[in-house]
């Protein structure tokens, strides 16, 4: 089944949707869980231990966390909610298709349940909008993984068409989801 999926998105990848920015170039899975990351949004230089101001994560040893905070902590903004506060999403989902249009109420219920598992084990992965046009649902993240993540949720429970696009320049992730 691996090389069967692996063969899939190779054939998938020339399938290019007119409306993918220029500067997204075509990946594999594997591919994006190697490359370096070059984040802006990456926590650095922050106090130890700290607290989310808006979602109450705490940071502490280098990492993002949900639990009690320390008793004197500084207060700051984790890179999720800036993200969600300056409206600068790191993955998008877009889902299109015939199986959209049948079966729409239970792809997202499927998404929003992967999502939260998600949320709960690595606190700075979400779903930051979805958006429906009534012809296509696209759903974005403060993190590429979730996106990624997510559209392989999609694969598995429904197959279709998956197609990932990766921008260098700005760590963007586009996920093409049409079932």
């Amino acid at each position: 089944m691996g090389m069967q999926r692996q063969i899939h998105e190779e054939t998938t990848m020339t399938k290019v949707a007119p409306a993918l920015h220029p500067h997204f170039r075509p990946i594999q899975r594997l591919q994006l869980m190697t490359m370096p990351r070059h984040d802006a949004y990456e926590a650095r230089g922050k106090p130890e231990p700290g607290v989310c101001e808006d979602c109450g994560v705490v940071w502490s040893k280098g990492h993002w966390h949900w639990g009690a905070a320390p008793a004197q902590t500084g207060k700051l903004l984790c890179p999720a909610c800036r993200r969600i506060r300056e409206h600068a999403p790191a993955g998008f989902l877009r889902l299109s298709g015939p199986a959209l249009a049948r079966d729409r109420a239970e792809l997202l219920a499927l998404l929003h349940n992967h999502a939260q598992r998600e949320r709960d084990e690595h606190p700075l992965q979400r779903i930051m909008a979805v958006e429906d046009d009534g012809e296509a649902v696209v759903v974005t993240t403060t993190d590429i993984h979730l996106a990624r993540g997510l559209g392989d949720a999609l694969y598995a429970a429904r197959r279709g068409e998956l197609d990932y696009r990766y921008n260098d320049n700005e760590h963007l992730l586009y996920v093409h989801w049409q079932g």
